[in-house]
């Protein structure tokens, strides 16, 4: 598991191993793992990005659409 993103709203994890990503949002408390196309989708996405508009608000701002309906809340038992 290697950390490709860090910002005070979110995480990015890589487990390149399994070609996959994990975004954990830390406000909302969410996550959503990402595998074979999914994760595929994702990277592609995010190169997609010009490097002019890779500030970190418009990285969140990014990951909050993406998260948006298909992250699950973080459960601690």
């Amino acid at each position: 598991m290697n950390v490709i993103y860090n910002s005070d709203h979110f995480w990015i994890f890589a487990y390149p191993a399994q070609h996959g990503f994990e975004l954990v949002d830390k406000c909302g408390l969410r996550t959503v793992y990402l595998d074979g196309a999914s994760a595929w989708h994702f990277r592609h996405e995010m190169e997609e990005i010009p490097e002019d508009e890779r500030s970190e608000e418009n990285i969140d701002a990014f990951l909050e659409d993406y998260c948006s309906g298909v992250a699950r809340p973080i459960v601690v038992h």
